[in-house]
């Protein structure tokens, strides 16, 4: 049975690395009981933190672990239930309260660092290459720090589907990557022109890259012209938004989105002129086809490239 979490790859990255650390806690939490802790693996970073910097307000662990204030008041509501934590009135500011080991908890920090750690350390060291993985997590956990998920890719580009409100935008990014490079023929009108009947109704699609700064960048459409058969056509990205990799992550959209109309067959028609879009063809898996450019290439006077759409 096909692993559904592992097989999406980057997309299920969150939950992967969710269920990966919910193995390792679920081993950790057993040798932990072997050692005789009374502690759960979730509970350990607070208490580390008390033992290696001395007592602190909750405000101060949130900032220290990287957590939820939310969260460090659950982990020290439990640890004050069992004893190992304590809090204190701040004199100066009633309202605030300091966290501190209590003996207890100073005793079981010191139970974990001679018993389990080494254990842990041991176990871990066989799993993986640690320097490297740890590297690996603090790079991502400052790139997130540095711009969040929802900030990418580029600033947060976003994909939209066709509205009529939309379709001039569709006309007015390809007849601008048009008109600079070729000149506007009577097919490109036709579609240009009515959208929605020559590519939407009869079961294809238009999406949209959106930037956050810059608005409507680029878009592309998918015109059935077959039982499971589409092209890949009306693909352009403003000038003015080159650089962001919009096109890219356009294209990839794109392709997913064929999928999901039940495509098996994608392909497109260029001009090898568009040197910069050829390549990215290209690169996302497209391959040239004489067979392609034989059946359709012969609809456009501009067309001297034809392509499928090969499956990685």
């Amino acid at each position: 049975m096909i692993d559904a979490v592992a097989f999406e790859g980057a997309v299920m990255l969150g939950s992967r690395l969710k269920r990966l650390a919910e193995r390792l806690q679920a081993g950790a939490e057993r040798i932990a009981a072997d050692c005789g802790l009374p502690t759960q693996p979730s509970q350990m970073p607070l208490l580390t933190a008390l033992y290696r910097q001395g007592p602190m307000t909750v405000g101060e662990a949130v900032e220290v672990l990287g957590i939820s204030q939310p969260a460090v008041t659950r982990l020290l509501s439990k640890l004050l239930e069992m004893e190992l934590v304590e809090t204190v009135r701040d004199e100066r500011d009633q309202r605030s309260k300091t966290m501190a080991l209590t003996a207890q908890g100073r005793a079981a920090m010191e139970l974990a660092m001679t018993s389990l750690w080494p254990r842990l350390r041991a176990a871990v060291a066989e799993l993986c290459d640690v320097p490297a993985l740890l590297a690996l997590v603090a790079e991502a956990e400052q790139a997130l720090a540095d711009r969040p998920l929802d900030r990418r890719p580029r600033g947060g580009l976003a994909i939209r589907w066709f509205s009529d409100k939309l379709a001039g935008d569709f006309y007015r990014i390809n007849a601008e990557w048009i008109e600079t490079m070729y000149r506007i023929e009577q097919t490109d009108l036709d579609v240009l022109e009515h959208p929605r009947e020559r590519i939407i109704a009869p079961g294809g699609d238009i999406l949209f890259v959106e930037d956050p700064e810059l608005g409507i960048v680029g878009t592309c459409a998918l015109q059935k012209t077959g039982e499971r058969q589409f092209e890949l056509t009306k693909m352009g990205v403003l000038e003015s938004a080159r650089g962001r990799k919009a096109g890219e992550f356009l294209l990839q959209a794109v392709i997913a989105r064929a999928h999901a109309l039940g495509c098996d067959r994608l392909y497109l028609l260029s001009n090898s002129k568009s040197a910069a879009a050829i390549h990215l063809y290209e690169k996302l898996g497209f391959v040239h086809d004489a067979g392609i450019m034989e059946e359709f290439g012969k609809r456009y006077a501009r067309c001297n490239v034809a392509m499928l759409y090969r499956a990685r």
